[in-house]
């Protein structure tokens, strides 16, 4: 099948965003849509799901070369690493298509020639999203090697959720066309930055439930920002100022964070 016959709504709406440019009406909605309105700084607004035949994010093979405990950082290079420097950005949200914090995000990739470092942790790394869902890597567009396309690995994880492992692409790739497992909705949105470095986007929808009025379910670890909605003991609450929760901090036991809805 042809690869632009089978890019979705979210994909026509992550490149419009990206490039600067109105999205079709008909196609606003969905992550894109909670995209745009995080990065302006407005609250999310809910959309009746994610999903538009392709969501939540597709999990993919680990392949061979994962190794755990990679250090926590949001940059994979130094001065002198070779290749071409590529940004990726993106959100993580839940099923209401609002943005999810402290999201754990594990990097691996292959070098500018195509070999992965299984001694050491060279362009090895995790994260966690920002209050507002966010996260940056900044690495450099790997390498090829026999069999596969250009790609990166990451797993994802909200907390106290499962693990999504998945896999990103790179759009225009010739070898998409003949590798057995790309999969055209995991391409992300990649511009030229002159002279020589790249941008890249992508936003994670993962299958974490969020309540109808807006909220996730209050976790323990999890940093809320200042509006943020939660349910706690089936009540609603709306988040009075930033901080990261901790137990004994419970909604009902801290009002000067919490207001019931």
């Amino acid at each position: 099948m042809n690869e632009e016959n089978k890019l979705s709504r979210k994909t026509v709406l992550k490149a419009a965003f990206t490039a600067g440019v109105a999205a079709p009406v008909a196609l606003i909605g969905g992550p894109a849509l909670a995209r745009a309105t995080v990065a302006s700084g407005q609250a999310p607004e809910l959309t009746p799901a994610c999903d538009d035949g392709d969501d939540p994010t597709p999990s993919q093979t680990q392949g061979p070369y994962f190794k755990p405990n990679s250090p926590q950082r949001t940059s994979l290079v130094t001065p002198t690493t070779r290749g071409t420097r590529l940004t990726v950005t993106g959100y993580v949200f839940g099923l209401s298509c609002l943005p999810i914090a402290r999201v754990l995000l594990d990097f691996w990739q292959a070098d500018v020639n195509g070999a992965y470092d299984n001694v050491g942790y060279t362009f090895r790394g995790h994260q966690f999203t920002n209050a507002q869902g966010a996260f940056t890597l900044s690495t450099i567009v790997p390498g090829l090697y026999p069999g596969r396309t250009r790609h990166i690995h990451v797993k994802v994880q909200a907390p106290g959720k499962p693990v999504l492992t998945t896999q990103l692409y790179f759009p225009n790739e010739p070898r998409n066309n003949t590798d057995t497992i790309f999969d055209p909705r995991l391409l992300m949105t990649v511009r030229d930055v002159p002279p020589t470095a790249k941008e890249a986007a992508f936003d994670f929808v993962l299958n974490v439930p969020q309540t109808p009025g807006g909220g996730t379910t209050w976790t323990a670890g999890t940093a809320y920002s200042a509006g943020a909605r939660v349910t706690y003991s089936g009540r609603g609450f709306v988040c009075l100022q930033g901080h990261t929760a901790q137990t004994g901090w419970e909604p009902p036991s801290a009002p000067a964070l919490w207001r019931a809805e």
